[in-house]
C-alpha cells in the first residue's frame, strides 16, 4: 500500500455508537477534517438522522456527498495531513446495490482508492451478519455484500475496532 497515514475500520451494529466513536478519533486534529457522507434523505426520519450527525460533528468539518462514487470522493478529499471520515460503507453499498451496480467491483475500486491516497482515513460500517437470515433475495445479497466489503476492508486496514453498546473493542491493533 502506497498510502501514507493510517486507515481504521470501525464496525458495529445499529445505534452502537460507532459513528460517535469514529468522530472522536478526530478530536484535537490539527489538519483538515473531511466527512464523506453516503446517506440520502429519502424520508423525514433519515433527514433527522443526517442533521443529528451534522450537529454532533460541528461546523469545522467539510462535508462531501458520495452516493455512488465513493472512490472518487475519497481521492478528491485526500491530502497529506487530512482526517477523512467515511460514514458509512453499508449505506454506500445499499446505493450501489439499488443502482444495480456490481458491489464486488465497487469495493475493489474503493480498496484501490484507499491504497492510493494520503491522510488518515476512518471508515464506519455496520456489522450486519450476526442476525437472522433475511427472508428475501435482495436483503440476503445486501447482507452478503456488506460482510464481504467489511472483510476486504478489514484485511487492508491498519486497525479494526468493533463498537458494541458504545464500547470500542480493538479487533486488529494498529502497528503504527
Amino acid at each position: 500500500m502506497s498510502r501514507s497515514g493510517k486507515c481504521t475500520l470501525v464496525l458495529g451494529g445499529a445505534r452502537s455508537g460507532k459513528s460517535a466513536y469514529a468522530e472522536q478519533l478526530a478530536k484535537g486534529w490539527k489538519g483538515p477534517r473531511v466527512y464523506i457522507a453516503t446517506a440520502q434523505a429519502h424520508d423525514e426520519e433519515m433527514a433527522v438522522r443526517i442533521k443529528a450527525h451534522r450537529d454532533r460533528r460541528g461546523s469545522d468539518w467539510e462535508t462531501v456527498g458520495a452516493v455512488l462514487d465513493l472512490p472518487g470522493a475519497l481521492r478528491g478529499a485526500a491530502a497529506e495531513g487530512s482526517f477523512i471520515l467515511i460514514d458509512c460503507l453499508t449505506l454506500w453499498l445499499t446505493n450501489v446495490l439499488l443502482a444495480e451496480e456490481d458491489c464486488e467491483l465497487a469495493v475493489s475500486a474503493l480498496l484501490e482508492a484507499l491504497a492510493d491516497v494520503s491522510g488518515t482515513i476512518v471508515l464506519v460500517s455496520n456489522e450486519v451478519g450476526g442476525g437472522i437470515v433475511p427472508v428475501n433475495e435482495l436483503a440476503r445479497r445486501f447482507r452478503d455484500a456488506a460482510g464481504d466489503a467489511n472483510r476486504r476492508v478489514a484485511q487492508t486496514a491498519d486497525e479494526v475496532v468493533l463498537v458494541t453498546a458504545g464500547l470500542p473493542m480493538v479487533l486488529k491493533p494498529s502497528t503504527q
